[in-house]
């Protein structure tokens, strides 16, 4: 053993020493024979995922719990369902319908021309407008809606004339009842209420672009109003436009309070038919229900592609369409199956190897 050593330290130490230490590198590597058996071992090994027993339980409590909800939709003949469909595109109820989508569509452009106002009157620096405006946001966000529609249809009890002309001095008066009609009050009523809400989220749009575009117009020589109209505004609405239209849900639903001042609206249909049909209740309030759902989920939609399209230019990728999220996973299904195919093909062409 001791003359084995040594003669490989004369060796290394030798001219040709380099030689014995390349020889010496080329035997200490792996062979081909054991990079194909370590790669054989790799590809049998089974890959086991990470285990969730916890998220699995709960996520089978809560379908057996929305399963038992279904059950009982199907099974239980009080819900009324041959009565729903009786009812659900009957003329009286899509009359209702047409009610609040132009109550809803009147009142949701009033508010958001009468928001980008008061907004403005808030952020000016006169403080009669600022105090004005302040005072018209503190009263309408604390007054309920339902008392703005009552005040306003019993208008004509406070004012049977509505005048217009100098303070204590001439005035051209009209009777109230002549100038207010019952939708006139409604959509009065409910842009009066919302335009407080979108106020305060354009006031929020304005004050979230970043203070050196306010520098930036400024240092242009723009005048302020063309400053807040081309530079200031269209940025803000990146803001503005998807919160103002989650807003308009909040005006859909809340149409439904036209009903207390005699607006056959939706639910004021239902109303009507549920005290002349007390055997359809129930099916008529899931009729209102479901018009409400799909007219929510509709507005939902418009406000995902709306937020789309204002989110252009502000981030890199536009986030995926439903569309494209459903690509997206066909495509990675068919290409998990393509790789199990190649890994099962590469496993075969390995034994084979290994057999011959």
């Amino acid at each position: 053993m001791t003359q084995t050593t040594d003669a490989l330290r004369r060796r290394a130490t030798s001219p040709d020493g380099a030689t014995g230490v390349a020889d010496a590198h080329r035997a200490s590597r792996p062979t081909d024979a054991t990079i194909d058996a370590s790669g054989r071992a790799a590809l049998d090994r089974p890959v086991v995922p990470l285990r969730h027993p916890l998220r699995w339980i709960a996520a089978a409590l809560v379908l057996v719990v929305l399963l038992n909800f279904v059950e009982t939709l199907f099974t239980n003949e009080q819900w009324g369902w041959p009565a729903v469909g009786k009812w659900l595109f009957s003329p009286a109820i899509l009359t209702g319908l047409q009610l609040t989508l132009v109550a809803t569509a009147l009142s949701a452009v009033i508010s958001f021309a009468g928001g980008i106002v008061v907004a403005v009157a808030r952020l000016s620096r006169n403080p009669v407008l600022s105090g004005l405006a302040w005072g018209y946001v503190w009263l309408f966000r604390s007054v309920p809606l339902i008392l703005v529609l009552v005040f306003l249809y019993n208008l004509g009890s406070l004012y049977p004339t509505i005048g217009i002309g100098i303070p204590f001095g001439p005035q051209v008066e009209v009777p109230t009842a002549n100038v207010l009609g019952d939708l006139a009050i409604g959509v009065i009523g409910l842009s009066l209420s919302e335009v407080a809400y979108a106020s305060e989220i354009v006031r929020a749009g304005v004050l979230a672009v970043d203070h050196g575009q306010h520098e930036a117009a400024q240092a242009l020589g723009l005048p302020r109003r063309r400053q807040f109209v081309r530079v200031i505004l269209p940025q803000a609405l990146r803001s503005i436009v998807p919160a103002f239209v989650n807003q308009i849900v909040g005006l859909l639903k809340a149409s439904s309070l036209l009903f207390y001042v005699s607006l056959l609206d939706l639910f004021g249909v239902v109303q009507n038919l549920s005290s002349t049909y007390p055997t359809d209740i129930i099916p008529l309030l899931v009729v209102a229900t479901i018009w409400y759902l799909a007219l929510t989920s509709a507005v939902s939609i418009v406000q995902y592609y709306v937020k789309r399209w204002t989110a252009r230019g502000s981030v890199r990728a536009l986030p995926p369409t439903p569309v494209q999220r459903l690509r997206t996973a066909l495509r990675r299904t068919a290409g998990t199956g393509l790789r199990r195919t190649a890994v099962t093909g590469l496993r075969r062409t390995a034994g084979t190897g290994a057999d011959r």
